[in-house]
């Protein structure tokens, strides 16, 4: 029997502790039931970004908020996937970047300030979306920096569709372990019961609580964990009770967003810069000597960061990339 990766490790803990919800859901379904009510009516709307300027791009399927700074060569910048995860991770990146770039920051939808239509998301939704917003709104040829599994929908892009791509940055990229771009049968049954109006919610409020977002951020995406105070947590918790925001997540927890790009290697030829932190979990930092097997790329290794060296050490990684895009040809 093969060895599970650090990927499917923490997959099968996240998997415990959404059926664990589950559980305690199923065990008294009228307190679930109240208690997803109060915590609805508690919630406010996420306030107006402190960066950048605040835009709208009216995709097909709901509208996607962005960030829009800077002037010069346009930079893509993607957000993680994960419990109020959205494009704010990158603000002092694109603050720093925005006086040689022209930068584009977008929650992408079901994600942040961004539309949460309740559809089943899955990676060639989010890809396609990514397209469309490279075509509509950034208009030219850019490099794209994905964090997390968006890493791998860029790099589908820049395979299928290179003239839109100037180079390419991945962070802590996920994509490369992943067996298929198919859930498994538990997870798709996890996905189906996390739908649910009453019994999904109470797992999905019980898996963002507050010491469930502390519990994430602290073991899933920072290395320090005095990195996560209760200004992040609660910024985090309100963005992943924004009303629709658990469809998306349930797709990611499911493993719904997931999608493979080995055969996508060998097919990849523009510029490629990799970064990680020394710390991320999963995957770790072994698995970038996989994805150096396969490319020629450039890693930078962030010695105190985890999942987010953009987001733990900004001003580091910040001037690392603006290094490496000063090494692109001109267009």
């Amino acid at each position: 029997m093969a060895a599970r990766t650090a990927e499917e490790d923490q997959r099968s803990r996240r998997r415990k502790r959404l059926v664990k919800g589950l559980l305690v859901g199923g065990a008294a379904i009228g307190i679930p039931a109240l208690a997803n009510v109060l915590v609805s009516r508690s919630m406010r709307r996420l306030p107006p970004p402190r960066w950048g300027r605040l835009r709208r791009y009216a995709w097909r399927h709901g509208e996607i908020a962005f960030q829009r700074l800077g002037k010069g060569s346009p930079l893509l910048l993607l957000h993680s996937f994960g419990p109020g995860h959205g494009s704010d991770e990158w603000r002092t990146v694109a603050e720093t970047l925005a006086t040689q770039h022209r930068i584009f920051a977008p929650d992408l939808l079901g994600w942040g300030r961004s539309d949460k239509p309740p559809l089943t998301y899955d990676g060639e939704f989010y890809i396609q979306q990514i397209l469309d917003f490279l075509h509509d709104v950034v208009g030219e040829r850019a490099t794209i920096v994905a964090a997390g599994l968006p890493a791998a929908y860029a790099m589908q892009i820049a395979v299928d569709q290179p003239e839109r791509v100037r180079a390419l940055g991945l962070v802590v990229p996920l994509g490369l372990e992943v067996h298929g771009d198919e859930p498994d049968v538990k997870d798709a049954i996890v996905h189906r019961l996390l739908r649910l109006p009453v019994l999904g919610t109470s797992a999905l409020n019980l898996f963002t609580s507050r010491s469930g977002i502390a519990h994430h951020l602290r073991n899933d995406v920072f290395a320090g964990p005095e990195r996560v105070d209760a200004e992040l947590v609660d910024r985090h918790y309100l963005a992943s009770h924004q009303p629709g925001a658990h469809a998306s997540l349930a797709a990611y927890l499911a493993g719904y967003l997931n999608h493979g790009v080995e055969e996508l290697l060998p097919r990849l030829s523009v510029p490629l810069w990799l970064a990680w932190g020394r710390s991320a979990a999963a995957p770790p930092i072994e698995t970038a000597d996989l994805w150096l097997r396969h490319l020629d790329a450039e890693l930078q290794v962030f010695e105190g960061s985890g999942n987010q060296p953009h987001a733990e050490e900004p001003a580091a990684f910040a001037r690392r990339l603006a290094s490496f895009l000063e090494t692109l040809p001109a267009d």
